[in-house]
């Protein structure tokens, strides 16, 4: 026989239901009384039975996560941020991607899979603000990503004009004043293409730097071909310059590899800086400056806002809470002060 919730509560002298409090972390407890109770669980070996309470309160200790594509460096390391930030708190995750296609992500919100979920962590790309109303599920669901929807859902966040304001600020700082910026999207409006495209505009107005549009550069896609792509574009076209912003990182070790091929020297020459701060920018050479969203935040707190409304059986959290992940400038070889 395994030891059971009984067995902890009399090595503590507690009540099996102070026990339960500690084991489902109630914040309610003496300090003094969760720790007795904590060592009596690490000295037993007590693991709770998450099976047989799944089954008492009908739920499957199972959350889904939805996103574009696993391709993305971005939404791997969410997806992994995702899976440890439930597994903490005893959940397993489903992870789904959908190709970012409207028809794939209106199948995912109605389909038979979610009755084997308690609730969903959703990453939508190819719904649209007229698309709010498929979200009026009846199930927990919290949106990832840009705040395209008003309501009826929580929303986790990252700061995209702000961070992006950061990293053009950057480059101005080091004297650049020919920054090009690559990935933007022709007429996309609230996407992170032109929340970032916002944020570069902004930092340039900041610094009494006129907006060349001749700097910018579209691709609809962002990934690495498409940031060496860009470079070529620019080189072909015969544009002049120092420093480049690039709007995921992706894109960025792209450039990267595109100037070391045209011979253009970074930092020295070419100043880059991109957006998500992958691990893969760290081994870069040069190491790639970026923006740190703020992505293992986010996934904690997605997961959390998810767990909350799971345990919400009264409705008590109310309405649709909005929550934005703090970012922070990463400086690093690729965009150096030193240079």
């Amino acid at each position: 026989m395994g030891i059971t919730l009984r067995d902890v509560a009399r090595h503590a002298g507690v009540s099996i239901k102070t026990v339960s409090n500690v084991v489902h972390d109630y914040q309610f407890v003496r300090p003094e009384t969760r720790q007795r109770v904590q060592e009596a669980i690490e000295l037993l070996g007590y693991t709770p039975n998450v099976a047989a309470r799944n089954l008492r309160s009908g739920r499957t200790g199972v959350i889904g996560l939805a996103v574009p594509e696993l391709s993305f460096s971005y939404f791997a390391e969410l997806a992994d941020a995702v899976l440890l930030a439930a597994r903490k708190r005893n959940y397993v995750v489903l992870v789904e991607q959908t190709g970012g296609e409207r028809e794939a992500e209106i199948a995912l919100l109605s389909g038979p899979r979610v009755s084997m979920l308690d609730g969903i962590l959703f990453s939508p790309l190819g719904l649209s603000s007229e698309d709010g109303d498929l979200l009026k599920v009846d199930y927990p669901l919290v949106l990832l990503g840009e705040r395209v929807f008003d309501g009826p859902t929580d929303h986790v966040t990252l700061q995209n004009v702000e961070g992006a304001v950061a990293a053009t600020r950057h480059l101005l700082q080091l004297g650049r004043r020919r920054v090009a910026v690559i990935g933007a999207h022709r007429d996309e409006r609230v996407g992170s293409a032109a929340l970032r495209l916002e944020g570069y505009r902004q930092a340039l107005a900041g610094a009494g730097v006129a907006f060349d549009e001749e700097l910018v550069v579209y691709r609809e896609g962002w990934h690495r071909l498409d940031g060496a792509a860009a470079i070529e574009e620019l080189l072909s076209r015969g544009i002049g310059f120092d420093a480049i912003f690039a709007l995921n990182d992706e894109l960025a070790l792209g450039a990267l590899r595109a100037l070391h091929v045209a011979g253009r020297a970074v930092p020295q020459e070419v100043a880059v800086v991109g957006f998500d701060n992958l691990v893969e920018g760290q081994f870069a050479l040069p190491s790639l400056s970026t923006v740190d969203p703020g992505r293992t935040l986010i996934a904690e707190r997605a997961v959390e806002a998810l767990i909350e409304r799971i345990n919400d059986v009264d409705g008590s959290i109310g309405g649709p809470r909005l929550i934005e992940a703090p970012y922070r400038l990463v400086p690093r070889e690729s965009a150096a002060t030193s240079a």
